[in-house]
């Protein structure tokens, strides 16, 4: 019998505080309060598509703007999703994902390789200065792919191949990483051991 594959973890700053649980073998249920709505959307995608039980609570001073708060969430799930993972021996280690949402189009390749790493390209001109449900803007969407990667030690490559709308154009990339992470972090019974020439990841 696999140990269970969780994490727990609390972060506390002068700009916010985090608490994550997270089970990579659960069913994709999620309660997720960050207090910035769009960000609990994407969240909440992101298990429900990853089949990772998700649990997220945190505050912070959005009354400034909704950039530390979001960024500390995100720093947290990829401290967890590393832990979770544990030394990932058996598991899938690769993932590859294409997800439309209407007219937007994602495509996701992960590797649990240990070696943090993010190209992140495609998304239209100004993107970045969108806000999206107000209080979201577009620039957050890769720097929160930045955060998951570097702290989870992931290499992640995510394409805009399409897209008009910003919130479809968000989603559809949230989608398209769960769906890679999902088949990464799966469990393979072919595989036995650590998936590396080096033994190690």
């Amino acid at each position: 019998m696999t140990s269970p594959r969780t994490a727990s973890i609390r972060r506390a700053t002068s700009e916010s505080s985090v608490e994550l649980e997270l089970d990579l073998d659960g069913t994709g249920i999620s309660t997720i309060e960050t207090t910035v709505p769009f960000f609990d959307h994407l969240l909440t995608a992101f298990a429900k598509h990853s089949l990772t039980d998700l649990t997220v609570r945190a505050t912070g001073d959005t009354h400034i703007d909704a950039h530390h708060t979001v960024e500390d969430v995100a720093i947290v799930l990829g401290q967890a999703l590393r832990s979770a993972l544990g030394d990932k021996s058996g598991i899938s280690r690769y993932g590859d994902a294409l997800v439309p949402l209407d007219e937007a189009l994602a495509q996701a390749v992960v590797d649990i390789s240990g070696r943090p790493y993010l190209v992140h390209t495609g998304e239209p001109e100004g993107y970045e200065y969108h806000l999206i449900g107000g209080h979201f803007t577009g620039s957050l969407v890769r720097h929160t792919f930045e955060a998951i990667a570097f702290n989870a030690g992931l290499t992640m490559h995510v394409r805009v191949l399409g897209g008009r709308d910003p919130h479809h154009i968000a989603e559809a990339e949230y989608k398209a990483f769960a769906r890679a992470f999902r088949q990464a972090k799966a469990l393979d019974p072919l595989v036995h051991g650590i998936p590396s020439t080096k033994g190690a990841l």
